[in-house]
């Protein structure tokens, strides 16, 4: 009996050393990882030169993007809203709205042309 539990934590005692030894493998040096040489296509390259820190061009970007930002919010959504709210909310007879034209009925006069509306053909079906 005394032979099988000693195998058994040899085999226990190896089993903690391989995982040791495996752990400690794990471990990176400072020279890991090594990557090999990234190769970059002619748009890539273009991006990864443009947009380094500091570069001209990123600052005039940068620029342009918030002037662009500061006229949209600052400028045309508050001017959009207040027109909007003037146009449909405030006046009595708003600007550019569509509005329904006045019923012609037969013999009435356009207005436009002058002429008078002729009488409606009578529906010889008669399906009312």
């Amino acid at each position: 009996m005394s032979g099988s539990a000693e195998d058994e934590r040899l085999r226990v005692q190896q089993l903690r050393a391989l995982r040791r030894r495996w752990l400690r493998d794990q471990e990176l040096s400072p020279r890991e990882p090594i990557l090999p040489p990234r190769k970059l296509g002619p748009v890539a390259a273009f991006w990864e030169r443009f947009l380094q820190p500091g570069e001209p061009w990123r600052q005039q970007v940068h620029k342009a993007y918030q002037g662009g930002r500061f006229l949209i919010l600052r400028v045309l959504l508050p001017a959009w809203a207040i027109t909007y709210y003037l146009k449909y909310h405030l006046r009595k007879s708003p600007h550019g709205v569509v509005m329904t034209n006045p019923r012609i009925l037969p013999g009435d006069r356009i207005l436009e042309t002058g002429e008078i509306m002729p009488p409606l053909k009578e529906d010889p079906h008669g399906h009312h």
